[in-house]
């Protein structure tokens, strides 16, 4: 686990581009502590960045950016590979060659032997550049699942890309900001992708590989994301046994590395489930990483006993408490790489395990995607419903409203965003256009005036599970929590992504891959012999803060003062009468203090 960064420029001299790389590694050096490298290659005004986390091979023969032996291809890679021993063995029977026992090499390996359909092998978590010497072409590559990140630019007829957009500020290569991106926070309490705080810095698309050409400085974006099975497994028991035998193996091979590793226990299905598998297979004692508060009515420290009773582990817990939040507050806001309304919690956590001595963690990030496991894949089928109705009616319909529901005026736009955000979204259009004090045609245009990758359309359960992954899991749980856990120099794992797995659940057809009274039910019963009763038969908490008490009570957040113009202090003067969830008042403040 790392952060790369490079460039390719026919129209910079070779210093300028060592240099620019090098504050572009410096800016991401948080998330590579244990080593920096820097490739060139003058003949094609190219220079590789690279900052080293080291979970495997913690030798220096693991150092980046690698060529392979034979000195035809060079890669930053930042992430991990998991069936790297199998693929491994397989090349080796090719006849290649191996100077170091890394993942990296292995990734040059296949590519070298295989081409670009090496990219679809690969399982686990990457964002990686590679160049072909021989071919004069350079490749940008992230994971089928988007867990790592990758931002790139191509303006001016140069390729620059980093594993944080704050790379490209940093350095100076890109600083104009798009002026786009408030709306977007407003409207979704994060910044999808491929958007970014900056103009002409993009995110390249999950299951994507960019190929730049040196040659015509041109480039093209391929997808060789293999898509998954059909809906094929109709027996409840043979689904079962299909969803245990993945999550176990998935499990079992995100455990590898030569670095210590832990779990996050928050005391939730997912989070226990991974716990009591991780248990099951660890080869050294488990370490697992909790966080509970005075208030009661957040605390989860009762349910993470409940599995640490169960297994033989050392539990390292921490109470967080409202002055920890002040303390740590400016930290959190320089550790977000864009702004977003979440993330807070995975700061904590991650800080309190790289202070345990941990350098990788298992999550259970993912599931309740897979599985059906948030109110909105109940809640779907109200919108179909919504979607027959006159979009006249529709529109009008926001002076009739409470507040809680004039999101569902965006139903009044054809568009798979405008369902989002009658489904969870944040502020709706007409309230956006009064806090930033711009046109509803252009709120419009920049929400709902790009096409976006087909989506379902049928208001069903695998409507949610698509809006689920693809919004919110992509763009605010999965970015959090690297940005967050990297901030700490922690890599987070996540089995639930693991594209083996998430291939045998969505091969369960949705009758039993779904429930609508419990949600997750095909997840624990194929657990019941290892599941307690007491963790999934209960209300659904989810990893939260009581940040509506701590952010009222905020020196920043809270006061009216801070704010300028009326609608906005309208806002915050309803969040301070607890009337407005403690999420719209910071991404206001988040706004407001990013201009």
């Amino acid at each position: 686990m790392c952060r790369i960064a490079g460039i390719v420029s026919e129209k910079r001299s070779q210093n300028e581009i060592r240099d620019k790389v090098k504050l572009m590694c410096h800016a991401l050096q948080h998330g590579g502590p244990d080593d920096e490298g820097i490739f060139e290659d003058e003949e094609t005004h190219l220079a590789f960045g690279h900052r080293r986390l080291s979970i495997i091979d913690l030798s220096s023969n693991g150092h980046q950016p690698m060529a392979d032996v034979g000195q035809n291809a060079w890669i930053t890679f930042n992430g991990e590979i998991y069936n790297y021993p199998k693929l491994k063995q397989e090349l080796l029977r090719s006849g290649a060659q191996f100077k170091s026992g890394t993942d990296t090499e292995v990734i040059l390996q296949a590519y070298l032997n295989w081409g670009t359909s090496a990219f679809a092998r690969l399982r686990g978590m990457f964002a990686f550049a590679l160049y072909d010497i021989n071919k004069a072409l350079t490749y940008l590559v992230r994971d089928t699942a988007g867990i790592k990140p990758l931002y790139y630019s191509t303006a001016n007829g140069e390729l620059s890309f980093a594993s944080e957009v704050r790379a490209f500020k940093d350095s100076g290569l890109v600083t104009e900001r798009d002026p786009n991106w408030p709306v977007r926070l407003l409207a979704f309490g994060h910044i999808p992708e491929p958007y970014t705080t900056l103009k002409n810095v993009s995110c390249l698309p999950k299951g994507h590989f960019l190929c730049w050409n040196h040659q015509n400085a041109g480039y093209t974006l391929n997808k060789y994301q293999v898509d998954g099975l059909p809906n094929v497994v109709t027996d409840e028991n043979e689904a079962r046994r299909l969803i245990h035998d993945a999550l176990s193996q998935s499990v079992n091979r995100q455990l590898i590395a030569d670095a210590p590793i832990g779990v996050f226990l928050s005391g939730g299905i997912d989070s226990s489930l991974i716990t009591l598998l991780a248990d099951q297979q660890k080869k050294e004692q488990l370490k697992t990483i909790s966080i509970f508060f005075d208030d009661k009515s957040y605390d989860e420290s009762s349910y993470q006993n409940i599995i640490n009773n169960k297994i033989d582990a050392q539990n390292l817990s921490h109470l967080v408490k409202q002055s920890d939040f002040e303390a740590c507050f400016p930290q959190i806001i320089n550790a977000m790489d864009m702004p977003t309304t979440d993330g807070i919690n995975s700061w904590f956590i991650s800080k309190y395990a790289h202070d345990d001595g941990l350098k990788a963690v298992l999550s259970g990030v993912g599931a309740d995607e897979l599985f059906g496991g948030y109110p909105s894949f109940n809640r779907i089928k109200y919108l179909g419903y919504l979607r027959k109705l006159p979009s006249s009616l529709l529109k009008i319909s926001g002076h009739l409203l409470p507040d809680h529901y004039k999101r569902l005026t965006s139903l009044s736009i054809g568009h798979p965003a405008a369902d989002y955000m009658a489904l969870r979204g944040f502020f709706p259009v007409a309230d956006i256009s009064a806090l930033l004090d711009t046109s509803v045609d252009h709120i419009h245009d920049v929400l709902f005036g790009s096409t976006l990758a087909p989506a379902p359309s049928g208001y069903d359960y695998e409507h949610a599970a698509w809006f689920e992954t693809n919004f919110y899991m992509q763009n605010q749980l999965l970015r959090d929590t690297d940005v967050m856990g990297m901030s700490h120099g922690l890599e987070v794992r996540v089995p639930f992504l693991d594209e083996d797995f998430t291939q045998a659940a969505q091969s369960v057809t949705p009758g039993i891959r779904f429930n609508k009274t419990q949600p997750k039910k095909i997840l624990i019963d194929s657990f019941s012999n290892l599941l307690p009763r007491e963790i999934w038969d209960r209300p659904k908490m989810g990893f939260t803060f009581p940040l509506q008490n701590w952010m009222n009570g905020h020196s920043q957040i809270g006061s009216i003062d801070n704010y300028k113009g009326k609608a906005v202090q309208n806002i915050i003067k309803q969040f301070k009468s607890n009337n407005i969830h403690w999420s719209k008042a910071f991404a206001l403040h988040l706004v407001q203090h990013n201009e």
